[in-house]
Order: structure tokens, then C-alpha cells, then sequence
């Protein structure tokens, strides 16, 4: 059995969502359908899996990144529904490496491309991005490296 895109996924819990009258939950279904509908438009083809998990990660970054603008702002309502909106999101993503299976990809990373400064981080990021992607946040890979090459 083939699994189902993030569209058909989407769609199918939009319906539920709608059934149960969980308006948040609903919002934010729509505003990813949305989105992802915005990148096939852009891209005039339909999205594959790799470019629907790009754009669901661009848009759980987002809204991570506002958190700290929220924090200073004092504005406690907003950040609470803005945390809600991120674990909504999240349930979409694969499953996140721990920093120990991290750790492991780096090192075999560093291996298999020579790596021994700083200066060849270029080459270990293009071996380990593609195994990541979307497993982990780029910038905590991109830390490991740098921890592993000083």
C-alpha cells in the first residue's frame, strides 16, 4: 500500500477537523493546504513528497521564529496559539532525529568526505543535508559539524 501524500493527508484531516468543529485546528489545516497549493501554482506542477516537506518545514521555521518576537512583545495570548500551531504542524513532519543519531551521520559524514576544518563544512553539509532534510533543523546539523571539525 503507497502512503499517502501530505496533500491527501491534509485533505482528509481538514474533513475531520470540520466534522469535530475544531476551528483552530481547521485554520491552521487550511493555511498549510494553502501554501502548499501557493508552491504547485509557483512551480505550475504538482509538489512531490521532498517539496511538500520543504514547504511544511518552512512554515513550522516561520512560526518558530516568531516565538521570540512574541516573548519580548509580553503577548502571552499569541504565543500560546502560536505553540498550538507548531505542534499541529510538527504532526506532519517525519519523525526528528535525536542528537545522538545525529551525532552518528555527522561523524560518518566527516568520514566518508575527508572533512578536517572548518573549511570543508561545505562538503560535509552536502553529504548530510539530504539525509536530514527534514528529519532535523539545519541549524542544529550545521552546529554538530562545526562542534566536530574545531
Amino acid at each position: 500500500m503507497t502512503e499517502k501524500s501530505l496533500s491527501d493527508q491534509l485533505f482528509e484531516e481538514q474533513k475531520e477537523a470540520t466534522r469535530s468543529k475544531d476551528r483552530f485546528r481547521l485554520s491552521v489545516i487550511r493555511l498549510l493546504r494553502s501554501e502548499l497549493q501557493n508552491s504547485a501554482i509557483a512551480k505550475k506542477a504538482p509538489l512531490d513528497h521532498e517539496e511538500e516537506l520543504a514547504v511544511l518545514t518552512r512554515e513550522v521555521k516561520k512560526r518558530q521564529e516568531s516565538l521570540a518576537d512574541y516573548q519580548k512583545a509580553n503577548r502571552k495570548e499569541l504565543l500560546e496559539d502560536l505553540k498550538r500551531e507548531i505542534e499541529i504542524l510538527k504532526k506532519y513532519l517525519p519523525e526528528q532525529l535525536s542528537e545522538e543519531e545525529l551525532d552518528s551521520l555527522v561523524e560518518s559524514a566527516i568520514a566518508k568526505s575527508g572533512a578536517e576544518s572548518k573549511r570543508d563544512m561545505g562538503k560535509v553539509m552536502g553529504l548530510l543535508m539530504p539525509q536530514v532534510k527534514g528529519k532535523a533543523d539545519g541549524s542544529t546539523v550545521r552546529r554538530i559539524v562545526e562542534d566536530k571539525l574545531q
